[in-house]
């Protein structure tokens, strides 16, 4: 499953790019706020630091709109992927976009039915938001499964991006299902690697190690 982080905080995407755990970036107009900086500015930087997919999210509502704003954010580098809403709007600008060849993340999926509109409009991505839905006492980890069922019974190339993705069962939960992607937030990501057991571990190790008198170097 390929990691994606969902933020437009440079210097924390570009902490974890060092490791080899991003695969590429998910933005939009909230963390584009959060950062206090340009869109086409921060978008930029994110790109050249990132090889793989970034998503930058259009604002306008309207077909025609999303299509000149998507063209327009799909220029600031070869790795863009226009993110859309998925509305009759989004959908059209989607077929539109990726029928230029443009990368396209179809976002705020909540339904298996929205996820096969998206497929057959030509979306590279569809972006269900399970912890939204989680927080109306839905189960968002089902719709990735679902979703998963129907693509593969039909052979649909859209990769399914599991976002909104809070805590760390998510990603498991999103891995063993079958998601293509997973965007989460930088501190997600690091909790990954923590484990009560292995704190306690290394607490022994280290403990029994001094006691030997010992240095290796």
């Amino acid at each position: 499953m390929k990691f994606f982080v969902d933020s437009a905080d440079v210097a924390a995407i570009a902490e974890l790019n060092e490791l080899g755990m991003v695969d590429g970036v998910t933005t939009n107009p909230s963390l584009i706020l959060k950062s206090g900086r340009d869109i086409t500015e921060v978008t930029r930087e994110i790109c050249e630091l990132v090889d793989g997919p970034v998503s930058a999210e259009v604002v306008a509502t309207e077909a025609d709109a999303m299509i000149t704003e998507g063209r327009k954010l799909a220029g600031i580098a070869p790795n863009i992927t226009v993110k859309l809403p998925l509305t009759w709007d989004g959908l059209k600008a989607c077929k539109v976009l990726t029928g230029e060849g443009k990368m396209v993340n179809v976002t705020l999926c909540f339904s298996v039915t929205q996820a096969l509109l998206a497929a057959k409009a030509g979306a590279s991505f569809i972006s269900p938001f399970i912890g939204r839905l989680d927080d109306i006492n839905l189960d968002g980890v089902e719709l990735i499964g679902d979703i998963r069922q129907v693509y593969d019974n039909y052979g649909f190339e859209t990769e399914i991006l599991a976002a909104s993705v809070r805590s760390v069962n998510h990603v498991a939960d999103v891995a063993r299902i079958g998601a293509d992607v997973m965007t989460a937030p930088p501190e997600v990501i690091h909790k990954l690697a923590l484990h009560p057991l292995t704190d306690a571990g290394l607490a022994k190790f280290l403990s029994d190690w001094e006691k030997t008198g010992q240095k290796i170097v």
